[in-house]
């Protein structure tokens, strides 16, 4: 009877011992003696995989919209006041700029508010320095950067860090490396990239760059050694991420494949250029490199419509905006306008161009009336609305044009899906993915301007498939013969 009354109880500790194992962490202690297991149920640990939450969801999701229990009264005078800027996304309530968001960089843990402040242009000692400041109390951390566009840029925003001493960690810093057939230094390297990032991050007397975009890809160099070189600065901690700025998506595409060969890191962004009038590259096909491989979007010259109602302005704009060149951009701070003879040749088409784009801004113009904003606003609004776009990049000559530029912020929950059809209808320039051709369909337009230009008669599908013999024609035909 001992016996039984011993097995019985070894049954019931056995039982009890697994029902703890169940419900609590696997810890070498486990749960006290005095806790009771049914007095206090712990959450079951599947053995299964653990549930991945939707990145949809994480770039909707607000980190100062969970600070506002713990801000401070006065955070304005505070921030003003202090010596050392201590802001960072996630420390500023949102209150400062109403519709300011933060997003993953892509598919990376990087978070960037949904504006950026671009120093691509040569600024005053003091405008520049009250520009960065007012960006980063207004929230906007994230800084561009371009040695082409503004090479002392970097040496102007390193002075006003040091001067301010801007916490590091609460900015975010990006720049590029180019390959411009004007610029003395030229390819994309190993050489070229580790002299570059060492000479940024001198006149910026820094120690590490958050970001660092290849401008343009070297058809010399390979692309196993720039991937290469990009992560072995990541490993030195001298980069943070890299990415790319006016590459194809078959470039990306072979630069991802590349990294995930010879296990590097993989690019986070592709910055390009997005407006109402540049579109298809933005809209059509970084989408789907996002959702294949996790590269983001930055886009810039979203104020390039704003830019006068003259024949000449127009014209100019024009001349930037040619994208007859399939995934490309033209940068017209890198490479020369249109030329004077090409412009005389094509008047009349430039002519009828201007025509049409001025009817065009007249209307984008009445509907900023109608909204109460400038055209210049809503060009801004228009950009944030597409949701593809992680960040979107605004430059300024002066504290009071950035500030206007970053009120379109407050115009984006007016742009209903009404008025974006008013705005479909006036620019008429949506794109749209070309129609699925067959195989055999291409075969015979090759075959076809082949025979057009040796002179050629090329018959058509209907003889062609008139002579395919097939088993009833061959009955048909040997009938005939008997």
């Amino acid at each position: 009877m001992k016996r039984d009354e011993r097995q019985n109880k070894g049954n019931t500790m056995s039982r009890s011992e697994s029902t703890v194992s169940r419900r609590t962490p696997h810890t070498p202690l486990g749960l006290p003696d005095s806790v009771s297991v049914d007095s206090n149920p712990m959450l079951s640990i599947y053995r299964c995989r653990a549930p991945i939450a939707s990145l949809d969801c994480m770039d909707d999701f607000s980190t100062n919209s969970a600070l506002h229990l713990f801000q401070p009264a006065s955070w304005e005078n505070m921030a003003r006041q202090s010596p050392v800027y201590m802001g960072n996304h996630a420390s500023i309530p949102s209150s400062v700029t109403p519709g300011l968001h933060y997003k993953s960089m892509g598919k990376s843990g990087l978070r960037v508010p949904n504006i950026g402040l671009s120093l691509w242009t040569m600024l005053n000692e003091d405008v520049a320095e009250d520009l960065v400041m007012t960006a980063l109390e207004s929230g906007i951390n994230l800084i561009d950067l371009s040695k082409a566009h503004n090479a002392q840029g970097e040496a102007e925003l390193g002075r006003i860090l040091k001067k301010r001493n801007v916490k590091r960690s609460s900015i975010i810093i990006a720049t590029k490396i180019y390959w411009s057939t004007k610029c003395e230094e030229r390819g994309q390297s190993r050489k070229h990239i580790i002299e570059s990032v060492k000479e940024s991050l001198e006149r910026l007397q820094l120690e590490y760059i958050d970001l660092v975009l290849v401008h343009k890809t070297d058809p010399v160099c390979p692309m196993e050694e720039l991937v290469r070189t990009m992560n072995g600065l990541i490993n030195e901690g001298f980069v943070m991420y890299w990415g790319t700025a006016r590459w194809t998506p078959t470039e990306i595409m072979d630069a991802y494949s590349k990294c995930r060969t010879f296990n590097c890191c993989t690019p986070i962004v592709e910055q390009t250029e997005y407006h109402m009038f540049c579109r298809e590259k933005t809209e059509l096909y970084m989408p789907e490199v996002y959702h294949k491989i996790g590269v983001g979007t930055m886009v810039w010259s979203a104020l390039s419509t704003d830019m006068g109602l003259n024949r000449e302005g127009v014209a100019e704009i024009f001349a930037k905006s040619r994208f007859n060149r399939k995934y490309s951009t033209f940068s017209w701070w890198e490479e020369e306008l249109v030329a004077n003879n090409e412009l005389e040749n094509n008047e009349s088409t430039v002519a009828e161009e201007s025509l049409s784009f001025k009817d065009k801004l007249k209307a984008l113009s009445d509907i900023a009336n109608a909204l109460n904003c400038s055209i210049r606003q809503l060009s801004v609004a228009w950009c944030l609305k597409n949701e593809n776009i992680n960040c979107l990049l605004l430059g300024a000559t002066s504290v009071e044009q950035f500030k206007e530029n970053i009120h379109a912020l407050q115009i984006v929950p007016q742009l209903t899906p009404a008025v974006i059809l008013d705005i479909e209808k006036i620019l008429a320039n949506k794109p749209q993915r070309p129609p699925m051709v067959s195989t055999l369909t291409m075969r015979n337009q090759q075959i076809a301007r082949l025979d057009a230009a040796d002179g050629t008669e090329t018959p058509k599908e209907d003889d062609v498939e008139a002579n395919v013999s097939t088993p009833e024609k061959d009955e048909v035909v040997r009938g005939a013969i008997q």
